[in-house]
């Protein structure tokens, strides 16, 4: 018997955090059948409480965002004349 992990999913500390706009855990979730990303940032509202900003992003086959490659900027060294 196989595990059914439809409407469950995880979240992790994130290893990789090199930077404060990184989120603090990532991890993925099923809803539906179908497959997301997720990525939060521990934050304290303005009364103190602390809470968990979450983003959502949906699979496409390619890693999240922050465990990408950084991309090379696009050099165009042609000369205009």
């Amino acid at each position: 018997m196989s595990y059914d992990n439809t409407n469950s999913g995880a979240l992790f500390k994130n290893i990789r955090k090199e930077k404060d706009t990184h989120p603090d855990y990532t991890g993925s979730i099923n809803v539906g059948g179908h497959d997301y990303w997720l990525s939060a940032w521990l934050k304290k509202s303005k009364k103190g409480q602390s809470f968990m900003s979450v983003a959502v992003k949906q699979k496409d086959g390619s890693p999240p965002p922050e465990r990408r490659a950084p991309s090379k900027p696009d050099l165009d060294d042609e000369m205009p004349f």
